[in-house]
């Protein structure tokens, strides 16, 4: 896929502003795309020898936002805020973002301060799969010629799982992929056995992570020992990673999950099992054999924790080229993040009650105690504990009127053509909230005593759409 010219255009208008402006400050997401986004921007600003603040911010602090800089980016976030309601004459403002637009790209028209939103909805380019926040910040740097920076592109497509309806990347992800291989930056392994910790977690604790289905191996690393074993693969002495299958043992366990998903789900289902087992997998070839930044799925999720912790600018000093302090410091973040998560899994959903209601097309569980900041990656791992036919949705307290809302599902149910983001955003909004996201995984936050109201609004929006 090509940039529309439309859309180049804009990345070169949004060149001139930033070389003709000198008070910048750039808001960015705390996940990895928005902190993926955040790197590259201060990387251009840096060489440029432009002076920046910049902030990691979540998404319900932007509405009607004081703008205090000469030029204010917003990147991986801005388009569904109502960020400019406070711009005065002369000021600039760019938005970099992939989620859906509250405005139209006329917007601009007649207004006393620049305003510039690329956003690639606007030139019919699917947000969700084509390119993230990183990657349209990535394409700003190509305008600057900085194309040693499409890595990080990659890193932040792969941490918003731009790759996650057909396990290859497409649209305008595939020009950042291939930059980068050609930058010498990235290996990419074609329809590989996708499962995360291929370099860091024996094979047979990794598979007992599979949740898109429940399946007799799921968070049980007994069976999945016998079946490794019973397929030749692994041994009780000598247990191996997945980065260590030859060819061939890959296809004898791709054989395997083929037929134990296939006894789990119903015949509609059954085309999209590969889909659920074989991806690209991404190695950055300039990071050391034995780290977790050789791995694009764990380097991802590491940005993810620091993002989570309020650590974003450590996550970003790393993407800049810190291997030795902020290194150190993002390994700590991450075992305390491994903690924090594993505490919350138990507290929902292990021991001999499970604190998980099924209502007829949803799911929920109140995660009192479990951070905001972390609620969304616990409601995505309590999908190996659950009914996987349904979405299931985590609420937690962001204060005393307030709630966190985060869901998230099985790709099987994507493949059903819903799109979650779209309805919680609606539904939240009904509510006097506000939310949105991509298909699979999505949030909101609500008022507190909505909560029951926002339940019932959802469960009935899906009646019929989901096939229990």
């Amino acid at each position: 896929m090509q940039i529309p010219q439309t859309m180049h255009e804009q990345f070169i208008e949004a060149k001139e502003i930033i070389e003709n402006s000198e008070d910048i400050k750039v808001y960015s997401h705390i996940d990895c795309d928005g902190i993926c986004s955040g790197a590259i921007l201060s990387t251009i600003l840096d060489r440029q020898n432009k002076e920046h603040e910049i902030e990691f911010v979540n998404l319900d602090v932007l509405d009607d936002i004081e703008l205090t800089h000469e030029l204010t980016i917003f990147s991986d976030l801005g388009s569904g805020q109502r960020i400019d309601t406070k711009a005065m004459e002369g000021q600039k403002i760019i938005i970099l973002d992939h989620h859906p637009p509250l405005r139209n790209p006329d917007y601009r028209n007649g207004k006393n301060y620049t305003y510039l939103e690329i956003n690639p909805l606007h030139h019919g380019i699917d947000g969700s799969y084509y390119v993230c926040g990183g990657g349209l910040c990535y394409f700003l740097a190509r305008e600057f010629g900085y194309t040693d920076l499409s890595w990080i592109g990659v890193l932040s497509a792969i941490g918003d799982m731009q790759n996650t309806k057909t396990g290859h990347f497409e649209g305008l992800n595939e020009n950042i992929q291939q930059d980068a291989i050609d930058e010498g930056y990235l290996e990419v392994t074609k329809n590989d056995i996708n499962i995360y910790g291929r370099n860091s977690r024996p094979l047979f604790v990794a598979l007992s992570y599979f949740s898109d289905v429940n399946l007799p191996i799921t968070n049980n690393t007994t069976e999945t020992m016998a079946i490794l074993e019973e397929l030749g693969i692994d041994e009780k002495h000598n247990r191996k990673k997945l980065n260590e299958l030859t060819n061939e043992e890959k296809g004898k366990l791709f054989k395997r999950l083929v037929e134990m998903i296939s006894t789990a789900v119903p015949g509609r289902y059954v085309k999209y099992i590969p889909q659920l087992i074989i991806g690209d997998s991404y190695t950055f070839i300039k990071e050391d054999e034995h780290s977790f930044l050789r791995d694009g799925s764990e380097f991802s999720t590491a940005m993810n924790a620091c993002g989570r912790n309020h650590e974003e600018k450590i996550a970003m000093e790393v993407l800049k080229g810190d291997r030795i302090e902020a290194l150190d410091q993002l390994e700590e973040i991450s075992k305390t993040h491994r903690y924090n998560l594993a505490t919350s899994i138990s507290k929902v959903a292990e021991g001999d009650e499970t604190a998980i209601v099924e209502m007829e097309n949803i799911q929920y569980f109140d995660g009192d105690g479990i951070k905001p900041e972390i609620v969304g990656t616990v409601t995505g791992m309590i999908l190996g504990y659950c009914n996987w036919k349904k979405p299931i949705i985590g609420f937690t307290q962001t204060d005393e009127t307030g709630l966190k809302v985060s869901l998230r599902c099985s790709r099987l149910l994507s493949y059903d053509g819903i799109h979650f983001g779209n309805i919680i955003r609606e539904i939240a909004s009904e509510v006097g909230g506000s939310g949105g996201g991509h298909a699979m995984a999505c949030g909101a936050y609500i008022p507190l005593e909505k909560k029951s109201e926002f339940l019932e609004l959802f469960n009935n929006e899906l009646s019929g759409k989901i096939a229990n």
